[in-house]
C-alpha cells in the first residue's frame, strides 16, 4: 500500500505518517513535507523517483504525470486499467494527504502583491485531490488533520478504510478544492476589473423542526469565519431545541447587548426590544429592565453581557422566557435552571469586543437576488455641541440620550424610543407613520411613570397626580431617522419628554427646532440615520 503526503498544514502530519510507515505503507512526498518526514526519521519516497523526473519550473511541476495521476484513477474494478498500469510500470497509489498552499491567507495580507498572489495558486495539489476524491472506491482522500485519527483507527483495525469514510472524504476533498477556487475567483476577477461574483460559505449547524410558521422547513447554517456575539458558536447549557424565530430574535437581543460596556440587560420580542437598561450591577439592571415592561417580556428572551448568578437566576424564576443569555452562567446558575425551568433555553454566547470584525457583511435575499451591506455597527458618540435647539443637554441627560440613541438603532422602522436613567420606558416600532410610533411609545412610559409614582406614594393616584409625574419625569426621546414634521415633538412635549435625539435632515427641520425652543425641550441632531426595516 502506498500513501502521497504533501501538506502545506503540517499539524499532526509527521505521527500520522509515522504511523502509516509502521503499519507497512510506503510514504511518497515532495520537497518541505518529505524533509520534515525525513528529518523525523521516516522512510520516505520522493515523487521525483516515482515519476522519473525532476521538479521544474521552481516547484510548479512536480506531482503533474501519469505515474501520479495514473495511480490515482485507475479503476482497480476495470482489468484493462491495470493492465496499462502493468505495462507503464506504475504501481496504484491508495491514500493521498494533501492540503494546498495558503492562498486566503496569503491575499489577506495588507501588502500582499498579485505575483505573490498569483504564486500561492495551488495546481498540483488540487489535481492529485481531485483524481484521489474522483477514484473514492479505491483511494482515500484526506485534505483535513481531523481526520487522520479516524483513517489510522480504520486501517489498523482492518488494513483499509471502509468505503463509507471514503465516500466521506472524497466530499470533503470537493468542497476543500470548490472553497479554494472560489477564493481564487474572487481575487482574479477583482484583479481583473470584472463584476463581482458573490460566493457565499456556511457550513450546515443543524436542521430546524420548522420557518417562522409549521409548514416552512428550514435550517441552521454557520458561517466559516467565527465572530462573537453570535448563536453560531454559542453553546445551550439546557433547554429545548432552539426554533427559526428563536435564532432571529436570539441575534436581534445581541446585536443590542453588543453595544454596550456597563452593565446591561435587554428583553426582547419579535425583534424588538421590549425592555432594557444600564445597572449598578447585572441584577440591578434586570430589576429595571424587568420594570420598563412587565407585560410584553412574558414568553421572550433576555440577554446580558455579565454572568448570570444564583441570585439572578431566582429573579428570572417566576417569569416565562424562551431564551436566557449571558456570557457565562455560575454553576449553581445552571443547575438551578435545569431543575426549575427546563425548556427555557440557557445559552451561553463569546461576548469578548475585542475580536468583533470592523465591518460584517449583511445580506437580504429578494425574489431572483439578494441585496448585500456592511452591519450597521458603528454609533457617533452625542455631545452637547450637537444641539440645534437653545436648550442645551445637562450631563445626566447625555447619558441617557446615549441610551436611547444605542436602543433606537435596533428598533424597527419608524421607530421612536422613550427612556429615563438608562432604562427603556417605552417602543414605538414599525409604523407607517414616525408620529403614531411616538404616540406609541410615549403611552407606553406613561403606564410605566404612573405605576412607578403610585408605588412611591403607596396610593392610587388621582388623575392630576397622575399627570404630574409624567410631565415631570424628565423623559428623553430617540428617533431612528429624521422628524418630517413639528408633529412628534409636540406630543413628547405633552408627555414631559426634556430632552432628544435624531439625525436631523429634514426640509422641516425648522419646525421641528421651533416647537423644540418653545417647550423647553433640547434637540440633538446626528446627522446619522439608524433605519432598521
Amino acid at each position: 500500500m502506498r500513501a502521497l503526503i504533501s501538506v502545506s498544514d503540517k499539524t499532526g502530519v509527521v505521527d500520522f505518517a509515522r504511523e502509516l510507515s509502521a503499519l507497512g505503507w510506503e510514504i511518497i512526498s515532495t520537497s518541505g513535507t518529505m524533509k520534515m518526514l525525513k528529518d523525523a526519521g521516516i522512510p520516505v519516497t520522493s515523487v521525483s523517483e516515482v515519476t522519473g523526473f525532476p521538479e521544474i519550473c521552481d516547484g510548479r511541476v512536480k506531482t503533474l504525470h501519469p505515474k501520479i495521476h495514473g495511480a490515482l484513477l485507475a479503476r482497480r474494478d476495470i482489468p484493462d486499467h491495470m493492465r496499462q498500469l502493468a505495462e507503464n510500470g506504475i504501481e496504484t497509489i491508495d491514500l493521498v494527504c494533501v492540503n494546498l498552499y495558503p492562498f486566503r491567507e496569503t491575499i489577506a495580507k495588507p501588502d500582499v502583491t498579485m505575483e505573490d498572489a498569483i504564486e500561492h495558486i495551488d495546481i498540483g495539489g488540487p489535481s492529485m485531490v481531485r483524481s484521489a476524491a474522483k477514484n473514492w472506491e479505491s483511494v482515500t482522500i484526506v485534505v483535513n488533520p481531523e481526520d487522520y485519527k479516524t483513517v489510522l483507527d480504520e486501517i489498523k483495525a482492518t488494513g483499509n478504510t471502509t468505503r463509507q469514510t471514503r465516500l466521506k472524504l472524497s466530499a470533503k476533498a470537493y468542497t476543500h478544492t470548490a472553497e479554494y477556487d472560489m477564493a481564487i475567483a474572487a481575487y482574479m476577477r477583482k484583479q481583473a476589473g470584472l463584476d463581482e461574483r458573490l460566493f457565499l460559505e456556511f457550513k450546515e449547524k443543524q436542521p430546524l423542526r420548522y420557518g417562522e410558521n409549521p409548514h416552512q422547513s428550514a435550517k441552521f447554517y454557520a458561517s466559516m469565519e467565527p465572530v462573537p456575539f453570535s448563536l453560531a458558536t454559542a453553546t445551550q447549557l439546557s433547554g429545548k431545541e432552539l426554533s427559526y424565530n428563536n435564532i432571529q430574535d436570539a441575534n436581534a437581543a445581541l446585536n443590542i447587548v453588543r453595544e454596550f460596556d456597563e452593565p446591561f440587560a435587554v428583553g426582547l420580542k419579535h425583534m424588538n426590544p421590549c425592555g432594557a437598561a444600564v445597572g449598578k450591577d447585572i441584577l440591578d439592571a434586570w430589576k429595571k429592565t424587568f420594570e420598563g415592561d412587565k407585560v410584553s417580556i412574558y414568553g421572550g428572551i433576555v440577554a446580558f453581557n455579565r454572568e448570570v448568578t444564583l441570585e439572578l437566576a431566582k429573579e428570572l424564576w417566576h417569569i416565562f422566557l424562551e431564551i436566557i443569555m449571558a456570557p457565562s452562567f455560575a454553576p449553581e446558575a445552571v443547575e438551578f435552571f435545569k431543575e426549575h425551568k427546563k425548556n427555557t433555553r440557557v445559552i451561553v454566547v463569546d461576548m469578548d469586543k475585542s475580536k468583533m470584525p470592523k465591518t460584517m457583511k449583511q445580506f437580504t435575499y429578494v425574489n431572483g437576488g439578494c441585496l448585500y451591506q456592511d452591519q450597521d455597527l458603528e454609533i457617533k458618540p452625542l455631545t452637547p455641541d450637537m444641539a440645534v435647539t437653545d436648550l442645551k443637554p445637562a450631563a445626566g441627560q447625555i447619558d441617557d440620550l446615549t441610551f436611547a440613541w444605542k436602543m433606537v438603532k435596533h428598533v424597527k422602522s419608524n421607530a421612536i424610543v422613550v427612556a429615563k436613567n438608562q432604562m427603556l420606558y417605552g417602543v414605538g416600532a414599525g409604523q407607517m407613520n414616525r408620529v403614531g410610533s411616538a404616540e406609541i411609545a410615549l403611552k407606553e412610559a406613561a403606564a410605566t411613570l404612573k405605576a412607578e409614582a403610585a408605588e412611591a406614594a403607596g396610593k392610587e393616584l388621582t388623575a392630576e397626580e397622575a399627570d404630574a409625574a409624567i410631565k415631570n419625569s424628565g423623559l428623553v426621546m430617540g428617533s431612528d431617522a429624521f422628524f418630517p414634521f413639528d408633529d412628534c415633538v409636540k406630543v413628547a412635549n405633552e408627555y414631559g419628554v426634556k430632552a432628544i435625539v435624531q439625525p436631523g435632515g429634514s426640509i422641516r427641520d425648522e419646525d421641528s427646532i421651533k416647537a423644540a425652543n418653545e417647550d423647553g425641550i433640547a434637540m440633538l441632531f446626528t446627522g446619522e440615520r439608524h433605519f432598521k426595516h
